[in-house]
């Protein structure tokens, strides 16, 4: 990416010069994780205190740790870096939330703002925005990529309903009507209206075709 992260907004008071900013990393792969510590650990200011590898990790992990920021991927087993944000938010609101990820998707950026993320750039950001991303999280600023935001504001919202989601989402396991009805606890129909409307939003040609478009998009 080129360019700088993005110009922050205040969202918030303090200032990310005055203390040293710890700092938590919650990424499923080993070796980006690692990279991350060690490139960020080489900062004056900026502790690293913690690591997990799974999502569901990252709340037990704040609270044992007490981070000023986490930084989290969005894809991880357990739960994806967007729900560990808004869990984050829930349950140690005090930790600031700077998601870091190789998917730069629009509809990523507004689950991720809307969950509560103070942050939203991209892994191929070099080391010192990066580390200046954080100092401005941690300072009370809202830090996000301005091609994402660009693009997050030219597509609009997700034209999909809630329910609409869940169902998709679920449909890309594979399971039949009768198994996505069970799980969902909904009739056959009215599962099979939800994936028929939610593959004419997409303009999918099935099922599997409309969650590929709506993952694209960010949008589940």
């Amino acid at each position: 990416m080129s360019g700088p992260v993005g110009a922050g907004t205040p969202d918030g008071t303090g200032d990310a010069d005055a203390a040293t900013v710890r700092l938590l990393i919650a990424d499923d792969q080993a070796l980006v994780r690692g990279a991350l510590s060690a490139l960020l650990g080489l900062e004056p200011d900026i502790e690293v205190v913690a690591e997990v590898g799974r999502g569901d990790e990252v709340v037990p992990a704040a609270r044992a740790s007490h981070p000023d920021v986490c930084l989290v991927d969005i894809e991880m087993p357990g739960i994806d870096g967007i729900e560990a944000a808004q869990r984050l938010r829930d349950e140690v609101p005090a930790c600031r939330v700077l998601i870091v990820t190789t998917f730069g998707r629009p509809g990523y950026l507004k689950r991720a703002l809307q969950a509560g993320a103070a942050g939203f750039i991209v892994k191929d950001t070099p080391a010192a925005q990066l580390a200046d991303a954080v100092r401005r999280v941690a300072g009370g600023f809202r830090v996000v990529d301005p091609g994402l935001a660009a693009e997050s504001l030219a597509q609009g919202d997700s034209p999909l309903t809630e329910r609409e989601t869940d169902v998709l989402a679920l449909a890309r396991t594979g399971g039949s009507i009768s198994d996505l009805a069970r799980i969902l606890h909904l009739s056959e129909g009215t599962v099979r209206n939800h994936l028929s409307s939610a593959i004419g939003k997409t303009g999918g040609r099935n099922r599997a075709d409309a969650a590929r478009i709506a993952e694209s998009n960010g949008w589940l």
